[in-house]
């Protein structure tokens, strides 16, 4: 059996030079463990279109849930008169 392999726009890839702000991406690469801008930006696209997550991708988000307080959330809300 192979290694396994990830299988980019039907088996066809696609190469291309674009600007990335940096910031953001070193923000993504730490987020999510990531060790390259090309798989922060293949997160980010396959996110973006809401493609299932492979259980590597899946894996690689432990811990980088919502950091906010509720309770503050919940208090910070005005109520209805």
């Amino acid at each position: 059996m192979g290694a396994p392999h990830r299988v980019v726009y039907g088996g066809v890839g696609m190469r291309t030079n674009v600007e990335l702000n940096d910031r953001l991406v070193a923000e993504v690469m730490r987020r999510y463990r990531l060790r390259t801008k090309r798989e922060a930006v293949d997160l980010a696209l396959r996110r973006l279109i809401g493609e299932p997550l492979d259980a590597h991708e899946a894996l690689a988000l432990e811990g980088s849930g919502w950091d906010a307080n509720l309770e503050e959330l919940r208090e910070s809300r005005t109520t209805p008169s």
